[in-house]
């Protein structure tokens, strides 16, 4: 049976960072569930329990028996162990692989940060009532690189969430044996080089596509085709 993809959306920005790529997913036969994390801090901390609730909720609505691709990108490499976690224990559905993009990594063992403590010291004068700007105004750069037009960084922008400061004193529990089944790394940027790197050490396969953080917007084409060539190999 062909591989299903979740495609994991950083809690930083929104799902719309990932629909070009369901699109071409689901243009090209391949089923696709893209969970919402918008307003999963909504609650009380941790959110981490939401986080993986929300995509166990979203692979419901996908044909009973795939196995799954996780993909996951940017801030959501961390919460994979858990996601994983999460789908082992409902029925229907095995994890066949995860795919991280230009992803940060979870710890190897013990909880995970969400956040590097040093740029957590820098962001906090920032915060407002307790939260932080939308992360595209975290940086001092001109942003619209990152996107493939205008009306694209308009839509992505809007969506793009206030998270708590508590958001980023979490720590997410790592499982043990959530990496049995195969992982790959795809990297972008040159940020990510030392995360791919450490993908590598780990024994993982890792792919570069040369491009800015959210190149998954610029060329989803490439992005999907990378996407339908590793589960192939996972789910012969």
């Amino acid at each position: 049976m062909d591989a299903a993809f979740v495609l994991v959306h950083s809690p930083l920005v929104g799902p719309l960072t990932w629909a070009p790529v369901a699109a071409a997913l689901t243009a090209s036969g391949s089923a696709v569930a893209v969970p919402s994390l918008l307003g999963v801090t909504g609650g009380d901390p941790p959110f981490w329990p939401s986080v993986a609730r929300r995509v166990t909720d979203a692979v419901t609505r996908l044909p009973g028996g795939a196995p799954l691709v996780v993909v996951a990108h940017s801030n959501a490499g961390y919460f994979v162990p858990v996601i994983v976690a999460g789908l082992a224990a409902s029925a229907g559905h095995a994890v066949a692989g995860c795919v991280f993009v230009d992803a940060a990594l979870p710890a190897r063992t013990g909880p995970t940060r969400v956040v590097a403590p040093a740029l957590l010291d820098r962001l906090r004068p920032r915060a407002v009532d307790g939260r932080l700007p939308p992360w595209i105004d975290w940086w001092d750069e001109d942003p619209s690189p990152l996107f493939p037009d205008e009306p694209t960084r308009r839509a992505v922008c809007a969506e793009l969430p206030r998270l708590p400061l508590t958001y980023y004193d979490q720590r997410v529990p790592v499982p043990s044996g959530w990496d049995t089944a195969p992982c790959a790394y795809l990297r972008f940027s040159d940020h990510y080089t030392p995360a791919a790197r450490d993908a590598r050490e780990r024994g993982w396969a890792v792919t570069h596509l040369p491009g800015l953080h959210l190149h998954q917007l610029v060329d989803p084409a490439a992005v999907a085709a990378y996407l339908r060539t590793t589960a192939a190999r996972w789910t012969p």
